[in-house]
């Protein structure tokens, strides 16, 4: 009977310390304490253009960001509040493995899309970000090289070699990956592995130029600066209203860049910067090139192609975003001395953009601007493009 009793009292101990016992929260998250939170949704973020996130609110603070093109989740917990133990059930899920958690103030993290840099910067966020895909050198954004200049974000890799022991050691809570890691899943296998949860940004599939820009709300939503995104978003809004009120002047673009190897790169018509610039009144010279729904941006033809295809454009806008660009039009007939018999060249209508335009992705609706101004002549006040002389 002894021997009975001692078991019972050693079993319920053994009870008593499994019930203390679980598994540590993850880097980022939080452990559950006391009742599950009961996530009651409130309202849907309002998208104007962007297809590629949506946003969700929910009771209490909590905030559901899915990147629809994978369809990823990432419930952002308020500071303070309890995290769901089940959170695929609390949402009502079916899927609830692919829900990750973050808590606020979600902070550590690995950028690797640098078009959201300047995201970061304008919500005046880049105290959430520690690790950088791009070194120093290759920054345009001011805010993004001050930052790794004092040290407060550090160059951990670029996306196919991240530096994973930098990254564990350091805690590195999210990692924000551009559709460039599609191509290197191995990466996204292991920073699982690590407990890093990966967010691919999928603003350059958006369809309408400012879905792009309207990626500062998905961000802003991640940061819980919603009302600092939407007055940044409202501005570009207001931009592209200004320039698309009037009638379009028909005139026709060509956009393209010179390769090393003596291709001539220009956009498909399904890529954002054609569509540009039929919202700024012009015509993409090459609007029938191609695929017309492509997911590839861009093609490369032959001199000779492109020579037949674009030699009557009323302007020539030259892409400075892989070698540096040109600063003038000698410059650039050294690249193509077929260029001189273009119209365009002989009507002094050649254009180059700024070497910092991919960066600065809320540049797009004063981009849009500029190619307004270029088609109507008034050309005193630009940003990102400058005439070639």
């Amino acid at each position: 009977m002894k021997g009975k009793k001692k078991f019972v009292l050693l079993l319920a101990a053994g009870l008593l310390w499994l019930q203390g016992c679980g598994p540590a929260p993850s880097p980022g998250q939080k452990q559950a304490h006391g009742a599950e939170p009961e996530l009651v949704h409130e309202r849907s973020m309002d998208l104007q253009y962007a297809e590629n996130f949506t946003v969700d609110y929910y009771e209490g603070g909590y905030t559901l960001l899915t990147t629809t093109m994978d369809g990823i989740q990432f419930l952002i917990v308020p500071e303070g509040k309890e995290t769901p133990g089940d959170v695929g059930k609390a949402l009502g899920d079916a899927k609830g493995e692919q829900v990750m958690v973050l808590e606020r103030p979600v902070k550590d993290i690995y950028l690797v899309a640098s078009s959201a840099m300047d995201m970061f910067s304008e919500l005046g966020g880049l105290d959430a970000i520690s690790f950088s895909g791009q070194k120093e050198e290759n920054w345009y954004i001011e805010g993004a090289k001050e930052a790794m200049e004092e040290g407060s974000i550090v160059y951990a890799g670029k996306y196919n070699m991240p530096d994973y022991e930098l990254l564990v050691s350091n805690h590195c809570a999210l990692a924000i990956e551009n559709m460039m890691v599609s191509h290197a899943p191995e990466v996204v296998e292991k920073l699982g592995e690590f407990g890093i949860p990966v967010l691919t940004d999928g603003s350059s599939y958006e369809p309408h130029p400012l879905g792009r820009v309207e990626w500062v709300k998905f961000y802003g939503a991640l940061l819980g600066k919603e009302e600092e995104a939407e007055q940044i978003f409202a501005a570009q809004q207001e931009i592209l209203a200004r320039v698309s009120a009037g009638e379009g002047t028909g005139q026709t673009v060509a956009f393209f860049f010179i390769t090393s190897n003596g291709l001539v790169q220009v956009r498909q018509p399904s890529d954002y910067v054609p569509k540009m610039i039929g919202l700024a009144g012009g015509k993409y010279i090459f609007e029938d090139l191609g695929e017309a729904e492509t997911k590839r941006s861009t093609m490369n033809m032959q001199v000779e192609e492109f020579y037949a295809g674009a030699k009557d454009a009323d302007f020539l806008i030259y892409n400075s975003s892989i070698d540096g660009g040109v600063s003038s039009v000698e410059e650039l007939l050294d690249k193509c001395g077929l260029l001189a018999d273009f119209k365009a060249v002989k009507e002094g209508n050649v254009w180059c953009t700024a070497n910092d335009m991919y960066q600065q992705s809320l540049s797009i609706g004063y981009l849009l601007e500029d190619i307004h101004n270029m088609l109507q002549g008034d050309t005193g006040d630009m940003h990102y493009l400058f005439p070639l002389k």
